[in-house]
């Protein structure tokens, strides 16, 4: 008889996660058990430096994608398996927009109710100015938002969003979350080389960042094959550049060598394939990550 996935218990192994995966090494928050509510590009934004290729087509519809209970099951089969102290944060990033699941606000709770370890939600940001949206995010401990641009006009050209979404909608929404959220609001700037790395696009990001009023403001580069080619990083004199215009609470997050653990992970294989189906990587994090499987 085959086992049914939704009643597996932690110690059996037989049936690999479907929407839990890690934990994986963040630059932002540690050690990190991620959670992907939404199925493989399922997103309202089409950006040129998104690691996962290019969306096609849009999606702006919000819909329960995958199953609330079977994603809960996932969580607390994770937590039974990983020792206390081994995840520093349960993430809710998507392999496309986060809160285009219908249900994330239950998720949220949901996860909350199984463990004291701080819950983290990734997203776009860009369906933040519905009120309703914005208070299913309220228990969440963080909440780490984008902003790539401070004009509509790069807006477009960098996050290409769904036809619906406007860049003031956008940044009213985060304006609106940040007054009414308690938790930390991190947000992220995706610097890419000769979009938003000139004085001009980083003094308007800047004057966008004074209204919203972040916890911080993390710099990040494109450093996996983007869906653009032409999409890079920009040079030493670019990453001065912003760090100065952006203001004391931003800084870069420097490219990480690995980004798996598989130290205490019973089945290597069905680990790396639940990351590297969201967060592609190269070689050398493959091998790295690898390195530090203890040999039987």
């Amino acid at each position: 008889m085959t086992p049914d996935p939704n009643t597996i218990s932690p110690d059996q192994g037989a049936v690999p996660p479907k929407y839990v995966f890690g934990p994986v090494t963040s630059r932002r928050l540690g050690e990190s058990l991620g959670i992907d509510p939404v199925p493989l590009k399922t997103c309202n934004w089409n950006c040129v430096y998104c690691q996962l290729g290019r969306t096609v087509p849009l999606q702006n519809k919000r819909a329960e994608y995958v199953p609330v209970e079977a994603v809960l099951r996932e969580v607390e089969i994770a937590l039974s398996s990983n020792r206390t102290g081994e995840i520093d944060w349960v993430t809710f990033v998507g392999s496309g927009e986060t809160l285009l699941h219908s249900k994330i606000g239950a998720l949220v709770r949901g996860v909350r109710n199984l463990t004291d370890i701080p819950v983290a939600v990734i997203t776009n940001g860009s369906l933040l100015a519905y009120p309703e949206i914005r208070e299913e995010l309220l228990p969440a401990d963080a909440v780490l938002p984008t902003l790539d641009a401070g004009t509509s006009v790069l807006f477009r050209r960098i996050n290409r969003p769904h036809p619906s979404i406007s860049f003031e909608e956008h940044l009213r929404g985060l304006e609106a979350f940040a007054r009414e959220y308690k938790g930390k609001l991190l947000l992220e700037v995706m610097l890419v080389k000769g979009l938003n790395d000139s004085e001009e696009a980083l003094s308007d990001i800047a004057g966008c960042l004074r209204h919203i009023r972040p916890h911080e403001v993390h710099i990040s580069l494109p450093d996996r094959p983007p869906a653009e080619l032409w999409v890079g990083p920009p040079d030493a004199s670019g990453l001065m550049r912003a760090s100065a215009i952006l203001g004391n609470s931003a800084h870069v997050l420097h490219p990480l060598e690995s980004v798996i653990s598989l130290s205490t992970i019973e089945s290597a294989l069905d680990t790396i394939l639940g990351v590297v189906g969201r967060h592609p990587l190269s070689e050398d994090q493959l091998l790295r990550a690898l390195s530090s499987w203890p040999e039987e």
